[in-house]
């Protein structure tokens, strides 16, 4: 029973670069079917189609939830063994995984079933809206979403300041902006909270159009506003431009360093070729990247 919790737990959770070949396979017909899943969420909206074919998409549901259900408790109960010999037995394994930011996801992603099912007498329409987030279940699979936390964690400050700027001219834009408007357009702008949405939406360069000013004071500030907003974006661009070349060389170092450890010996073993190409399709790295990076690596 322990090797076999232990074997599915490779396969479903496993270190890729020791996971089995089967986990591969399932990995993929996983993705499969989440993006089959949200599809069907999506084409089900169109209350023509979901109509003429209302058959289809229950009995579709239905399997997607008895999938995501099984890979769910086979997830639980793989947690068992898995953790025992590093973190001090099988419930902390389990509760890790349930606490976790994948376990939550899919969790939520098959509970609005379960809900209307026991409680048919709830409105659990927006619920099922939730069904939605099993698309962020492929982030187990890529790491765009870690790669977004991990830049923003590490220019948090440059963050943190660009936010604040955003909130000071918003508050004074929106003040100055009912002051100027609020007696020409009482309807549109009856408020400071009122004329928040219209600096929020001028700032993002957005524009609806929906509040334009009328009065030549308040033309001015929605001209400053609107400059201010391209050079705020701007700013935003430019701190994840950075954090994401910061994070993209963090890569290239790391795969440097196994290069080097890899040739200490003057032989690329077997074991040693495995994890170079691992950490290759890892972190996403072309031929020319590679190439790059053994010049660099036997200059030093």
């Amino acid at each position: 029973m322990t090797t076999m919790r232990n074997q599915v737990y490779q396969i479903l959770d496993g270190d890729p670069l020791t996971a089995p070949p089967l986990a591969r396979l399932v990995n993929t017909v996983i993705i499969i079917a989440i993006i089959l899943s949200v599809a069907m969420v999506i084409i089900e909206s169109h209350r023509p189609t979901y109509a003429a074919h209302e058959g289809l998409f229950i009995t579709f549901e239905r399997v997607s939830i008895a999938f995501f259900t099984a890979e769910y408790l086979l997830r639980l109960w793989a947690r068992g063994d898995a953790y025992k010999a590093d973190n001090g037995g099988p419930r902390r394994g389990r509760l890790e995984y349930v606490t976790s930011f994948h376990g939550v996801i899919d969790l939520i992603s098959i509970a609005p079933f379960y809900l209307q099912m026991f409680f048919p007498g709830l409105d659990l329409r927006i619920l099922r809206l939730f069904r939605l987030l099993r698309l962020l279940k492929i982030s187990r699979y890529n790491s765009a979403l870690d790669d977004l936390a991990r830049a923003i964690k590490s220019e948090r400050n440059s963050f943190i300041a660009t936010l604040y700027i955003i909130f000071i001219v918003t508050i004074l834009s929106s003040a100055l902006m009912y002051y100027a408007e609020g007696d020409a357009q009482p309807e549109k702008l009856a408020s400071i909270p009122h004329a928040i949405y219209w600096s929020l939406i001028t700032l993002t360069t957005v524009g609806y159009g929906d509040i334009s000013p009328v009065t030549p004071f308040g033309r001015i500030i929605s001209s400053v506003t609107a400059l201010l907003g391209v050079a705020t974006v701007a700013m935003f661009t430019g701190i994840i431009a950075s954090a994401f070349s910061k994070q993209v060389e963090r890569r290239r170092m790391i795969y440097q360093q196994e290069l080097e450890k890899a040739y200490e010996d003057g032989v690329l073993s077997r074991d040693e070729d495995a994890l170079l190409a691992e950490l290759k399709k890892r972190f996403d790295l072309s031929e020319e990247d590679v190439e790059s990076i053994k010049k660099r690596a036997l200059k030093s």
